[in-house]
């Protein structure tokens, strides 16, 4: 028998053995090294999630546009997407502490949020211009939401003006060593809890030391992630209903919010993600009734007035008032789902 054959063989086992071993150690650290969901980090998980679903589709390289509204279901890389505007996004790294970005002049509505690691809109802009901005992590997630009132076309292509020289893309960015399964079941129940309520209202605080509520803030951010805080005329202000049923007919008749920008009307599955087929109201498109009052219908059939069909899914919906009224943004409820009935 040849000794070398035998000597070489049993070499590769070695070394398969030795690297078998090595490869379990790693595969357990790697394990030990992850981070555990808690309360406190919440929101850091469930932002990182957005980093890690955005930044596979590029956003830490390039500049991405949404080519059309949002996939439906949890294709979606993000909760609630509303369907007014197209989307795009660009994860960046801060210098010295700040951000630059820049608005295009276009002719339909343009908005750049500036969202922090731990998940809060520092800064929501939407005046045309240059900006460099403070903002309170190392990374950054930079979201353009492009008005859809003059189109698709029109609102991807006013995206395409963007000025990408400005973003400082987070290249470096390591995916943060959550269990996402975990971070996602964390997301699961606390979106259970918002569903269950009479009516939810978003306050989304700008920076950390603004929080005063940290259950509040983590359900805002499982239910509702990177959404802008309330300032008159400028920021918007978002509320959820409660769950509702698909056999049933609904109808809120109110009267026009008159918010600077514009208003919306959204429904969303259990897991607040946009349903297949199903299209949202908004002030752009919507039917006045004689008095100049709104009435939006949920499951109420083709004739009735601004009818939002679920297509046999019970759902929530979500109002969005884009440049927030201040008699919007003061009130105890929203006066939509306030005027909302079962008929």
């Amino acid at each position: 028998m040849n000794t070398f054959k035998i000597s070489a063989l049993a070499a590769v086992v070695i070394g398969l053995s030795a690297c078998s071993s090595a490869d379990s150690a790693s595969t357990e650290t790697a394990e030990v090294s992850k981070l555990t969901v808690t309360k406190e980090n919440f929101t850091h998980a469930e932002t990182a999630r957005n980093f890690r679903n955005w930044g596979s589709k590029g956003a830490t390289h390039e500049f991405f546009i949404m080519q059309g509204l949002p996939p439906r279901g949890k294709a979606a890389p993000t909760v609630q997407m509303n369907d007014d505007t197209l989307y795009g996004v660009a994860i960046v790294k801060a210098v010295n502490g700040e951000v630059t970005f820049s608005i295009p002049q276009t002719y339909n509505y343009m908005a750049v949020q500036v969202v922090t690691e731990r998940g809060h809109g520092q800064h929501y802009v939407v005046e045309d211009g240059h900006y460099q901005l403070p903002v309170e992590s190392e990374y950054a997630f930079i979201l353009y939401r492009s008005g859809t009132e003059n189109g698709i076309d029109a609102s991807r292509q006013a995206l395409e003006k963007v000025n990408t020289a400005d973003f400082n893309f987070a290249t470096d960015y390591q995916v943060q060593p959550y269990d996402y399964a975990e971070v996602e079941a964390w997301v699961s129940k606390y979106t259970q809890e918002v569903n269950q309520m009479d009516r939810f209202t978003y306050t989304f605080p700008r920076t950390s030391d603004l929080v005063t509520d940290q259950h509040q803030w983590n359900l805002e951010n499982a239910a509702g992630w990177g959404g802008a805080s309330p300032e008159a005329y400028v920021g918007n202000k978002y509320s959820n209903s409660p769950q509702l049923q698909a056999d049933t007919c609904y109808s809120s008749t109110f009267e026009n919010p008159q918010n600077k920008f514009f208003t919306s009307i959204t429904a969303y599955d259990s897991d607040k993600y946009l349903m297949e087929g199903v299209s949202n109201v908004n002030s752009h498109t919507w039917v006045e009734n004689q008095d100049g009052s709104i009435t939006v219908s949920f499951n109420c059939g083709e004739s009735a007035k601004n009818n939002i069909d679920t297509k046999g899914a019970n759902f929530t919906f979500t109002t969005r008032h884009y440049g927030v009224n201040p008699k919007v943004m003061e009130a105890a409820e929203d006066p939509i789902i306030a005027a909302l009935k079962a008929n």
